[in-house]
């Protein structure tokens, strides 16, 4: 059992709550005076460009990188992130994109990874009813649980990664390019399971550069761009104004700029019937 920060947020606060966090690395600004809410049962995506922070942000929840400055509440309390053992230890859960699974082991090895039911003579009965227990109820697409990883596809290798997590009771799981690299199908997958974690009550922070999949799952849009919180959207904002906020282009040269490739592909398209 997980030592809780508290007894909880009040009802309507948010369990994890980031006011002014910056990080610098030397003379390296990363972040700067950075604000977020996540509530239970909420999906939050976090989006912005290459080097806008959101991996630097990320390992500082899941205790890999320390704050320069600012607060992190948890359950209502302030806490201290020093170590991933504490982040976890509070119920913290990150899934790195790399999965950090072991190819030659079966799915309920890597489940049980480190927390083994009775190391020292291993319950495998118990680890394979637990596993198939948790994975019916996240409605995950596992042939068997006895399969090596190395022979499942990349949506199913991602289930496994996430149920992994979600073994500790955590109340906050992240996701860093939960889909990248993976087909329609598979993204279709993942996507479903995001959305069953959410309906668990658990709060969910996803790092995508993919605009439609975060349109598919998040109730929040959290934009960041140099470092900094650049915006706060609903799944429902135009393309024009995430790639602004995204890019800080202004709206209109978005738009000039669409305008311009859309009359491009009708050109090509009748330069194309011509031909």
């Amino acid at each position: 059992m997980n030592q809780q920060a508290g007894a909880g947020p009040q009802p309507g606060s948010p369990i994890l709550k980031l006011r002014q966090i910056s990080k610098n690395f030397g003379a390296v600004s990363a972040l700067t005076d950075i604000d977020l809410d996540v509530h239970a049962g909420e999906v939050v995506a976090l989006v912005g460009d290459n080097g806008a922070g959101k991996s630097t942000l990320i390992k500082i929840l899941a205790g890999v990188h320390q704050p320069s400055s600012g607060t992190i509440e948890f359950c209502g309390e302030t806490v201290s992130l020093d170590s991933p053992g504490r982040a976890l230890e509070l119920g913290i859960a990150t899934v790195f994109q790399d999965l950090a699974l072991c190819e030659n082991l079966d799915v309920v090895a890597n489940l049980f990874l480190g927390h083994e039911l009775s190391p020292w003579n291993l319950d495998e009965v118990a680890m394979e009813v637990k596993a198939w227990t948790l994975l019916r109820e996240l409605a995950a697409r596992i042939p068997s649980v006895r399969e090596p990883v190395a022979s499942l596809s990349g949506g199913q290798r991602q289930t496994v990664a996430i149920a992994r997590s979600l073994l500790l009771d955590p109340k906050i799981i992240m996701l860093d390019e939960p889909t990248a690299a993976l087909g329609v199908a598979q993204t279709a997958e993942v996507l479903n399971l995001i959305e069953r974690v959410r309906d668990r009550g658990l709060g969910v922070i996803i790092i995508s550069h993919n605009m439609e999949d975060v349109r598919a799952v998040a109730d929040r849009v959290v934009v960041l761009r140099l470092g900094r919180n650049n915006g706060v959207f609903s799944p429902d904002a135009t393309n024009n104004e995430l790639v602004t906020a995204i890019t800080g282009a202004t709206e209109n040269a978005v738009s000039r700029r669409r305008a311009r490739l859309d009359a491009g592909n009708k050109t090509d398209g009748i330069s194309g019937a011509r031909a």
